[in-house]
């Protein structure tokens, strides 16, 4: 025994005197010492209030704000707010490369106006009492409860998820315009959707007082209130647009033009997917329905998984290739349209609302290649089309098993029952109801607002502009500049590395144009 004290003295002796071993022990010990703080401090914090109130003798009582579904709340807002990540690299993927630059500003941009507007009177405008068409009160968040209603989440924390909500209907719009809208034009637009058109619409369906609450209209995370919104304000701007220079659609003998880098286009829809993860299962606003949680994750994955196995096995069925462009929309088509529903149906359900998403996003893109509506990244069928199929849905695949999220857990005493499941047409008519009038006047006042900016200039950029790239003539850069390299202008450089002729053609007649 004296011997083994003696050895293990010399040892911690010999340790002692070398600097290396006390500079990790030291750094062992202090991360030790942080981790027991903050697990001891979470359980203070996190631990409903009424445990330590019981422990002290103190009577009983329910906190106004509910930690747990504040951290729940504030994670799934930045999810949703990482999908603007996912936003441009899709479009830019899907793009040709000299508008790249342009599709990362404009995100960039957008995200900004939505935040200031959003504080200064989306918020109100949309969440907010007021009329059955537009909140009234609490613009600037100024006089406003520190709770939203009576969820337990404080008003700032909603509001970030809600913001989150807002930029991505924004950043949809942006889709269907690339190539050839100017930037002030983006900078106005994106100031009449963020600070009118979005809270203004949205309200009806989601305002404490909207007039689609009334009626039981039902979207549970948004496949009518963010992406039908944000789907019919790309098709109103595509519409008054009109196609980019050089644009031969299929019935004229051409097709659309390939995209410049499809690794980050897919990359960008998977980012995407994993965003939904706090788009959908974040909209409980509950971290205590755990259930419901599970379910809206399983619901959304499922969804994703059926949408994109149904496009990709039609685009061989069609092609004879496994097209990866038209995979990735598939499954995003499959995550819009479950958005509605994903609280309310059961896996059997989710499995066909993925999968006829799919179908409808392919038919959608057909329908626009026939009307000459030059949609680059497919932002309208994926948006518009599988969120008005999404918001459809509900009405017959609701299974008449849940009812409706609360702060402490689900309520089941008024579940929502679709056409499928016995529940009848009702519940059909009100979404059909819900969604055709959240469409139509998205897309009556967006058209006014896109050609009000086609009249006074500003919507388009000039052909030359256009001619020339977006990058560089409304950014002054280039998102490859090694292209110089190879003795190529990089704004001329098509999506295989090659200029298209129809764009030899424009830039010869451009500067025949300019010498004259």
């Amino acid at each position: 025994m004296t011997k083994l004290l003696r050895t293990t003295w010399e040892r911690l002796r010999t340790n002692a005197s070398n600097p290396i071993v006390r500079k990790n022990v030291a750094l062992l010990m202090t991360g030790k010492l942080l981790g027991l703080a903050l697990v001891l401090t979470a359980m203070w914090v996190i631990l409903p209030t009424v445990v330590h109130a019981t422990v002290h003798g103190a009577p009983t009582m329910t906190p106004e704000i509910n930690a747990v579904n504040t951290v729940w709340v504030l994670v799934a807002a930045f999810l949703v707010f990482g999908m603007q990540v996912g936003f441009v690299m899709l479009e830019a993927g899907f793009a040709r490369s000299r508008e790249s630059v342009n599709i990362l500003v404009e995100g960039i941009a957008d995200t900004c106006i939505c935040g200031i507007l959003f504080w200064a009177w989306g918020f109100a405008f949309m969440f907010e009492p007021g009329t059955p068409f537009i909140g009234t009160q609490g613009f600037f968040l100024m006089g406003l409860p520190s709770t939203y209603l009576s969820t337990g989440v404080p008003l700032l924390a909603f509001w970030v998820f809600q913001f989150a909500f807002a930029d991505t209907a924004s950043t949809i719009t942006s889709g269907a315009m690339i190539g050839r809208c100017g930037f002030w034009g983006d900078i106005l637009y994106s100031i009449g959707v963020t600070g009118f058109i979005y809270p203004i619409i949205g309200h009806w369906a989601w305002g404490p007082d909207g007039w689609l609450v009334g009626l039981n209209f039902h979207d549970f995370a948004g496949s009518t209130v963010v992406h039908s919104i944000g789907g019919a304000i790309s098709l109103a701007g595509a519409i008054a647009l009109g196609p980019r220079l050089g644009r031969i659609f299929k019935r004229d003998g051409g097709g659309p033009p390939a995209p410049h880098d499809l690794i980050i286009g897919a990359v960008g829809g998977l980012i995407l997917w994993f965003g939904w993860y706090g788009f959908n299962p974040g909209s409980t606003l509950s971290a205590l329905d755990a259930v419901g949680i599970g379910r809206v994750a399983f619901n959304t994955t499922l969804a994703a998984c059926s949408g994109g196995l149904v496009a990709l096995f039609y685009s061989y069925a069609r092609t004879k290739k496994w097209d990866l462009g038209l995979t990735v929309n598939g499954f995003l088509g499959g995550l819009v349209a479950i958005t509605c529903p994903c609280y309310w149906v059961d896996p059997i359900g989710a499995f066909f609302i993925g999968a006829i998403a799919a179908l409808v996003v392919i038919w959608s893109i057909d329908v626009l290649e026939y009307l000459r509506v030059d949609d680059p990244i497919g932002a309208v069928p994926v948006h518009l089309g599988a969120g008005i199929w999404g918001t459809l849905s509900l009405g017959l695949f609701a299974s008449g098993a849940y009812g409706l999220p609360t702060p402490t857990g689900a309520d089941t005493s008024s579940v929502v029952t679709g056409l499928f499941y016995g529940g009848g047409a009702t519940q059909l008519l009100d979404q059909a109801i819900g969604s055709g009038a959240v469409v139509a006047a998205t897309m009556v006042v967006s058209l006014v607002l896109m050609f009000a900016l086609k009249y006074v200039g500003v919507l388009r950029v000039s052909k030359a502009g256009e001619i020339e790239g977006l990058d560089l003539h409304e950014h002054g850069a280039v998102a490859y500049p090694e292209y110089a390299l190879m003795g190529l202008t990089p704004s001329l450089v098509g999506p295989n590395g090659h200029m298209p002729a129809s764009e030899e053609y424009e830039l010869t007649e451009a500067v025949s144009v300019g010498e004259d």
